[in-house]
């Protein structure tokens, strides 16, 4: 107990949390969901979990923490995939910024704003209405998510394809490393003063340092423009086509997707009639939006024989609508996983460009069901893709089974075979084996392979910044150790 007693030292005893199932929460997040809904959680609970009320806490915490080997788990709003928050040491603690969280300036005619990583997006969303301002950012996790959660996992949202991913809109940011140090980095629209230093701390996973401040590009909302239109079409194919045309040829909805059968039956069951289905959103300014349609009409007409029928957009708007998660509908699927053995909603997403999705596609769907071994209890297999580029698009591969194994077991009996080949068929394809959710614990084991050569920089950043290893042990970096303990 001497890390927690030295902890209220420095901090207060309301700002270190040792409630016990408070500690299970925090040991993994949504990666292991059955197993912790199971309460057969098979790593340690962390020592506390620790609330900074500043930037300067922060760096007294983790100076702390470096000297006496304690790992440092950065956490947000708890919406990690990829086993990024799970713990693997026995002397850790989870840094939550939970009282980080306040908005420090919106600044309209900058087009930018200024928050604390403990900001939930949605609350920032939602100030920025009042003014007629968005911040492009989207995903489902948007009503839960915080910005240093966000920003360190290279988060990406549903209107990414006009506004960009989170590394597109950060302008500039504040952080602390390991030894306390507090780097700020200036909000600036570009500059060329060296390599982007940005992205050291963008996509971290909290394996360098801790994210205390965010600032971001806000933008003009125009709700009364928005357009959507949908289409069954006879395959994936047909909608990467459709997808690859609209972009290179300038366009930039705010949402461009395609369905596979089987995934499209999951969203659109009021209307997939057991076909693909192909969907787009503009918005934004109106002439830019009346340009966006036309050229998402060209697009469609000149693939034309691959459409089946068009969808009422009423039908398209309505299902845009529901899409987010709540707070509930995340308590209903942990309460779901108590009640039964069966997973929804398993995803591992890719990216590669458009001649290679396709193929990717295709061999990634005919090894599982091929060689699978438990094929017999797949429930759902199929994915779409949904965010799209000038020179590619990502996949999301999606699937749901039903357990027949002990709960510790899911993951190696279900989840990890079925990324495994997933992984395998991108990189051969030149793809990448991650495309916005991170590589967490769960992918590091093939950190190595999506990196290649230049894994000698991720290697470099790790050894200058954190060089006692106490962020994140396990995450984006490979850790044999853990590794045969926690997935072999």
């Amino acid at each position: 107990m001497a890390i927690v007693d030295q902890l209220k030292t420095l901090l207060s005893e309301a700002q270190v949390n040792t409630n016990a199932d408070d500690l299970y929460d925090a040991s993994a997040d949504r990666y292991k969901k059955y197993a912790k809904a199971r309460k057969v959680l098979d790593v340690p609970a962390p020592k506390a979990i620790v609330y900074p009320n500043s930037t300067s806490e922060v760096s007294t915490v983790l100076k702390f923490c470096n000297e006496n080997d304690i790992n440092v788990i950065a956490r947000g709003g708890k919406t990690a995939t990829e086993g990024g928050l799970e713990n693997w040491k026995e002397n850790a603690i989870v840094l939550d910024a939970l009282h980080l969280d306040k908005i420090i300036q919106i600044d309209t005619y900058n087009s930018q704003a200024t928050v604390q990583a403990g900001v939930a997006l949605q609350t920032l969303e939602d100030e920025l209405r009042k003014v007629g301002f968005t911040t492009g950012h989207s995903p489902q996790s948007k009503p839960v998510a915080k910005y240093g959660g966000l920003v360190s996992t290279r988060s990406i949202g549903q209107f990414s394809t006009l506004y960009g991913g989170i590394e597109d809109m950060v302008v500039g940011l504040e952080c602390v490393f390991p030894d306390g140090h507090i780097s700020r980095i200036k909000n600036v629209p570009r500059r060329s003063g060296g390599p982007d230093i940005r992205h050291i701390v963008i996509g971290n996973e909290g394996t360098l340092c801790y994210i205390t401040e965010v600032t971001i590009k806000i933008f003009r909302y125009f709700p009364e423009n928005n357009r959507f239109f949908g289409y069954l079409i006879k395959d994936v194919e047909t909608g990467i086509k459709i997808l690859r045309e609209v972009m290179v040829n300038g366009y930039r909805p705010s949402v461009a997707r395609t369905y596979s059968e089987e995934d499209a039956a999951q969203h659109f069951y009021h209307f997939h009639k057991n076909k693909c289905v192909l969907l787009f959103m503009a918005e934004g300014n109106q002439g830019i939006v009346e340009a966006t349609c036309k050229g998402i009409e060209e697009a469609v007409t000149k693939h034309q024989e691959g459409i089946l029928e068009q969808v009422d957009s009423k039908l398209i708007e309505g299902w845009f609508n529901h899409l987010n998660w709540s707070q509930k509908d995340i308590d209903d699927e942990f309460q779901g996983m108590i009640e039964k053995d069966a997973h929804a909603g398993f995803t591992t997403e890719i990216s590669a460009d458009w001649e290679s999705i396709p193929k990717i596609y295709n061999n990634v769907i005919r090894r599982i069901r091929e060689e699978f071994p438990r094929s017999h209890d797949i429930t759902m297999l199929g994915g779409h893709s949904s965010h799209s580029y000038i020179n590619g698009t990502n996949m999301y591969f999606v699937y749901n089974y039903n357990i027949h194994c002990t709960p510790e077991d899911e993951m190696m009996v279900y989840h990890h075979p079925l990324q495994r080949i997933i992984v395998e068929e991108t990189l051969k394809e030149g793809g990448s084996m991650c495309h916005h959710h991170g590589i967490g614990k769960y992918r590091s084991e093939w950190t190595l392979d999506e990196h290649g050569s230049a894994y000698y920089m991720l290697e470099k950043l790790k050894e200058a910044f954190d060089p006692n290893g106490i962020m994140n042990y396990g995450t984006i970096y490979p850790q044999a150790e853990g590794i045969r303990k926690y997935i072999q």
